[in-house]
């Protein structure tokens, strides 16, 4: 099993890249048919405001935490901020073992703050061994704590087998694997494809991050590799294997790769009703949907205010200390707190224009920040007895 030099990282950003950025019970259709713009809070809302940013319970579901001093971890507390770490097969990142040595190490000394999700590595996964080999690796990560398990965007864009062709996600190596999560109730968090931007040209793509990074990253830029999968491809690979397992309980990262348009992606939460998401490393997306029409994107966050998460996508290297990686990550929690809670508008580093903030109710924030990914990992953020 080979990997091709063609490994889009995208999605992983430093933290000093996120902070730059920062700078500058499900519902199943009910209102499908609603015209009106949910402008105005019903009777009895309320909304948080800036002040409130310290005080509410908030979880960032999504960061990748290789550093096992937990000085980040008590620094996020006093932000009311708890985290889930997770481990991914990403050759930018410490080897596996090492992310998950820091997981644990993290998990055991601050119960309360950490979760952490487990992964593997799929350049085996053509042998026999490979299956039960991760499935005890695995299990060996649920006993010490992990809530779920991540599978990367390798496979479907690097993976290859021994005739050069890339394996996609829906490969009939991985169906056992995958039928034993949905036996056992295992949460997979799938990262599958890449931003649509990838697939454009650089005056096409939607945010000035993507248009940016591609630029000086040729080689990860898939419209300029046609021998490439097209994104309908991985989405099409991804959706048929989630198709394939319909009691899996699915965690889409970063908006399910459908991040261009919230009504492709409500379309997949209509399709997989046990799916969820989280919105990491896509709001600068959503802001973009919502400066050309914010009552879509704020109705499409009331409708799915059951199934959405919130998350960062932000990386600690080993070396980071904890004061460092606060102080990147605080701006970028506070931007989206703004985005999602007030009607202010300002500028953010993705956009060339500001963007009005959505003005969110309450309860619609709880289950964003914090009650959704508590009720999709009940295991989670507990000390012991």
């Amino acid at each position: 099993m080979t990997r091709t030099a063609l490994h889009p990282a995208r999605t992983h950003r430093p933290a000093r890249r996120v902070a730059a950025l920062a700078l500058a019970g499900w519902v199943t259709g009910w209102i499908a048919g609603l015209t009106v713009p949910l402008v105005a809070l019903a009777a009895g809302e309320t909304r948080y405001t800036m002040a409130d940013f310290a005080t509410v319970p908030k979880i960032d579901a999504h960061v990748h935490l290789h550093n096992a001093d937990p000085a980040f971890v008590d620094a996020a507390r006093r932000l009311r901020f708890k985290v889930l770490t997770i481990n991914v097969d990403y050759p930018d990142f410490p080897p596996l073992d090492e992310q998950q040595r820091a997981a644990i190490a993290l998990r055991q000394a601050r119960p309360a703050e950490v979760a952490w999700a487990v992964s593997f590595s799929s350049d085996t996964s053509d042998r026999p061994e490979w299956l039960d080999a991760t499935k005890q690796r695995i299990e060996a990560g649920l006993k010490a704590g992990a809530v779920g398990v991540k599978v990367w965007k390798n496979i479907g864009m690097s993976l290859r087998d021994r005739q050069g062709k890339l394996v996609m996600i829906d490969d009939a190596r991985f169906q056992p694997l995958f039928s034993w999560f949905e036996e056992r109730g295992i949460t997979m968090l799938g990262h599958q494809g890449e931003p649509h931007n990838c697939w454009l040209p650089l005056e096409q793509m939607t945010v000035l991050n993507d248009r940016e990074y591609f630029a000086h990253h040729p080689q990860y830029h898939m419209a300029l590799h046609p021998e490439m999968p097209r994104w309908e491809d991985q989405m099409a690979a991804r959706d048929r294997m989630v198709a394939a397992h319909p009691k899996l309980k699915f965690v889409g990262m970063h908006m399910a790769s459908l991040e261009r348009n919230v009504d492709e992606l409500a379309a997949f939460l209509d399709r997989f009703p046990l799916a969820k998401v989280d919105l990491a490393a896509r709001i600068g997306q959503l802001q973009y949907q919502s400066q050309r029409d914010r009552e879509k994107v704020r109705r499409f966050m009331m409708r799915y205010q059951d199934r959405l998460m919130y998350g960062t996508d932000v990386s600690q290297s080993p070396q980071q200390s904890g004061a460092a990686l606060m102080k990147e990550v605080e701006p970028v929690w506070r931007m989206h707190w703004r985005y999602f809670n007030t009607e202010e508008s300002f500028k953010v580093s993705d956009l060339e224009q500001p963007v009005k903030g959505l003005g969110l109710p309450k309860a619609v924030v709880d289950k964003l920040y914090h009650l959704n990914a508590e009720r999709s990992f009940p295991a989670a953020w507990k000390a012991a007895p």
